[in-house]
């Protein structure tokens, strides 16, 4: 028994040793590393599980071949070469160039943009844009309930698909754990390919739990397409319990819809390996109106960089006059909090607008200290009181907008698939602000919740102890 003891412990220091190896070996920022390190050396058995469910960095894996990301792209990029008198504004080149060179987030000419800010608005629209569909009908998203609005989508696509109508669905297999598995079969039988992202099964998948597809996009017969913060579920539309539901999509037309297709085809090949790239899912766009409305989807989560990320810090940097920011969730990591933090101390007005009362406890608290250093460096923080904000939006100088699924957080910027879409256009900048401003005026300024913004000691103490699962959250 004592030598069964002695090769235990030998062992158990020798998958210490070994994980802790590859800790290291990540080159990871060395704050982050040292905290992994203690945590597996001191508590191994939760260290060690809890680094291999959350703590594995794939984003140096490459999910998708180059050559098919090519074959993917092609359409696409033959489409930006066929565009005439393209304007890239001088003052946005180099974040436009960014994400071309990070991932082949080509910017799009002659687009319409509108603008939806709940349910009532969007649910209605793409019934109507499914009603309509004579092709095929594309949709990523991270959450499609069995309720009774997740029934009434999910019907309206199975009648299509009974007419002929191509419907594929990509949905997130631990963003729909609740789902029951005969919804899901249902949908298949009534004609519509579906299929989960990253299925979570022990042990296969089990390091990649913490990688999710966050996002909300839509497109059909490759003209139309919705990018946003709307899963497609009965709270968006009915709220929770006395919360309103107050959220943000876009329905985009023009050149942009080519991009948000070939996200779509991208994804369905990592989940179902079919590689499609047939020139009718990318038909050619008749412009009544031509505009120079330019337009970027991009994305994360796919290859090593953080494209969103990086597309938020330069944009916050390169700000001059203002800067607004809607989200559900303020965890912002490094990078973006010490560009926010640049902007408002050198005189750029920031503002910020979160909710009042979140829908996660845990990541409310968290975020709070995030906030009191904003405020405390001359950023205006709001916080939303008329239901629950879910939108994700920033909008800069007038000239520059994005709106999609990416929370101001660690899961959205570092680990999870996200989309935005970046708009350069005034009028939609312009259109986007107002929304902002429209949600400012029903929120209370963080100076006015004296708990908020000095908390009594112990309440301080939980903040502070929450702040370090922000990783996490």
């Amino acid at each position: 028994m004592e030598g069964l003891y002695i090769i235990g412990v030998v062992l158990s220091w020798i998958i210490i040793a070994l994980t802790v190896v590859h800790v290291v070996m990540d080159n990871r920022q060395p704050a982050r590393t040292m905290a992994w390190v203690l945590v597996i050396f001191f508590v191994p058995l939760v260290g060690i599980v809890f680094y291999l469910f959350f703590g594995i960095n794939h984003r140096k894996q490459r999910l998708i071949s180059q050559r098919s990301l090519d074959q993917l792209t092609k359409r696409s990029m033959l489409s930006f070469v066929g565009q005439h008198d393209i304007q890239i504004p001088e003052k946005h080149k180099q974040l436009v160039d960014l994400f071309v060179n990070q991932n082949l987030s080509l910017p799009f000419k002659d687009n319409q943009v509108d603008i939806m800010t709940d349910g009532y608005a969007f649910i209605p629209k793409l019934l109507q844009d499914i009603a309509n569909a004579h092709d095929h009908i594309h949709i990523d998203m991270y959450i499609i309930e069995d309720d009774p609005l997740g029934r009434l989508v999910t019907d309206a696509l199975g009648h299509k698909a009974k007419e002929g109508v191509e419907v594929r669905i990509v949905y997130d297999d631990v963003g729909c754990w609740k789902v029951k598995h005969r919804f899901i079969e249902r949908l298949r039988k009534s004609g519509i390919e579906i299929v989960p992202f990253l299925p979570v099964r022990f042990p296969s998948f089990t390091s990649k739990a913490n990688y999710r597809n966050h996002r909300k996009l839509i497109v059909i017969d490759g003209r139309i397409g919705y990018i946003g913060g709307m899963n497609i579920a009965l709270r968006y539309v009915k709220g929770t319990g006395r919360q309103p539901w107050r959220d943000t999509m876009l329905r985009l037309t023009g050149g942009v819809v080519y991009a948000l297709q070939r996200t779509f085809l991208t994804d369905w090949y990592f989940v179902d390996r079919t590689l499609i790239t047939d020139r009718r899912y990318y038909p050619a766009l008749t412009t009544e109106q031509p505009n120079n409305c330019l337009a970027q989807i991009v994305t994360s989560g796919s290859t090593a960089y953080p494209e969103i990320m990086q597309g938020y810090v330069r944009t916050i940097l390169a700000a001059r006059r203002y800067l607004y920011i809607e989200t559900p969730y303020f965890l912002p990591n490094d990078p973006v909090l010490f560009a926010l933090k640049t902007a408002a101390v050198g005189g750029v007005d920031v503002r910020i607008i979160c909710p009042l009362h979140s829908d996660a406890r845990f990541t409310d608290w968290a975020s709070r200290s995030y906030l009191r250093e904003l405020h405390e460096a001359g950023a205006h923080i709001y916080l939303y009181h008329a239901g629950f904000l879910h939108s994700k939006l920033l909008v800069c100088d007038d000239s520059l907008s994005t709106c999609g699924s990416t929370n101001v957080d660690f899961r959205s910027f570092e680990n999870n698939f996200e989309t935005n879409v970046f708009i350069y256009d005034e009028d939609t900048a312009l259109r986007l602000k107002k929304v902002f401003l429209d949600d400012q005026a029903q929120s209370v300024p963080l100076s006015e919740v004296p708990s908020r913004l000095e908390p009594k000691f112990l309440q301080g103490l939980w903040e502070s102890f929450t702040r370090l699962f922000s990783p996490l959250l």
